[in-house]
């Protein structure tokens, strides 16, 4: 499979570590650029590929590809621990102090790789699916996901069986930040090349989400 990890060689000694997840179109720029900003502040960042080849994908082929593995919540965690497998075997990595932040598709491997019991401090997601399981009892982090009122691909229903599914699992400490008029990818620049109604990027909407995400880190594994 084809990651990419980043961190700054000049410090010695481990360091707080955080796994990306990509959007469903693959693994790409953005995502590799979020991983060196991360390591620019001092994490160890690896970007997973789960869909394993580096390549970016049609919307057609995105659903293809995608369709096994949102329908596979076993299969969707076990890319995801393949990713943190990754990760903790990094000599610079601090296996106690990991985060997880995941894009569309990947904020629901994120939500999913917490699930399945992992150590992972903090978890993220930028316009992610926000699915529900009776699984998120074994959730032991912190969540905070970031969505738009205007994502096509999220509504409002989900957005509280969501909230519920927190509430009944007992996650102590969870957050849904939610902007007002935005859509699905906003945190991506060329959202609006995949030409769907609903899919943009918001400059306001992405600063304010990577802020609330610095902030849930130095809550949590602090660089």
């Amino acid at each position: 499979m084809v990651g990419h990890l980043a961190y700054d060689d000049s410090p010695s000694g481990r360091r707080p570590a955080v796994l990306l997840s990509h959007e469903g179109s693959g693994l790409d720029d953005h995502v590799r650029g979020r991983a060196e900003r991360l390591a620019g502040l001092g994490y160890v960042a690896f970007a997973l590929d789960y869909f394993g080849d580096g390549a970016q994908l049609t919307l057609e082929q995105a659903m293809e590809r995608l369709a096994p593995v949102m329908a596979d919540p076993t299969l969707t965690r076990r890319l995801g621990l393949a990713g943190l497998d990754v990760l903790l075997s990094q000599d610079v990595t601090d296996p106690d102090r990991v985060a997880a932040i995941g894009y569309c598709f990947g904020g629901t491997m994120t939500l999913e790789l917490a699930r399945s019991g992992a150590d992972i401090k903090a978890l993220v997601g930028f316009h992610p699916g926000l699915t529900t399981s009776p699984d998120s009892k074994n959730i032991t982090g912190s969540v905070l996901m970031c969505v738009g009122t205007a994502d096509p691909f999220l509504t409002l229903e989900q957005r509280l069986a969501f909230e519920q599914d927190m509430a009944d699992a007992g996650v102590a400490d969870w957050s849904l930040e939610v902007y007002g008029g935005v859509g699905h990818s906003f945190t991506n620049p060329r959202a609006s090349e995949a030409g769907l109604p609903g899919l943009a990027f918001d400059a306001k909407a992405d600063a304010r989400s990577w802020d609330a995400m610095l902030r849930l880190f130095a809550e949590t594994i602090s660089a």
